[in-house]
């Protein structure tokens, strides 16, 4: 039975842009989740320094203290350690799933 065109084509990717500063640990292991992710999901990722006025503006608006700040789609999502669990939930919320 042929696949419908539907059944083929790929979620939207979820964009997801994180805040980061240098010699951050916890930055860092926000972009090891990514990369395990981005094999499951259909995500586009940024990343910004948290000192750049683009940056900082998103972290006051998103009410995000300090890194890594995590936007998905622009909203905030969250900050400080990334929840892998907590983001894979958001993900499939948004049926992002590859």
């Amino acid at each position: 039975m042929p696949a419908r065109d539907a059944d083929r084509l790929s979620p939207a990717p979820v964009k997801v842009t994180v805040l980061t500063q240098p010699s951050c640990t916890l930055c860092d292991r926000a972009g090891q989740v990514l990369y395990r992710l981005a094999s499951e999901y259909s995500i586009s990722a940024i990343t910004l320094d948290a000192r750049a006025p683009e940056a900082a503006a998103l972290a006051e608006r998103g009410e995000s203290p300090f890194a890594p700040a995590i936007f998905l789609d622009g909203e905030p999502f969250s900050y400080g350690r990334l929840s892998e669990r907590k983001l894979r939930r958001e993900l499939d919320r948004r049926g992002a799933r590859r």
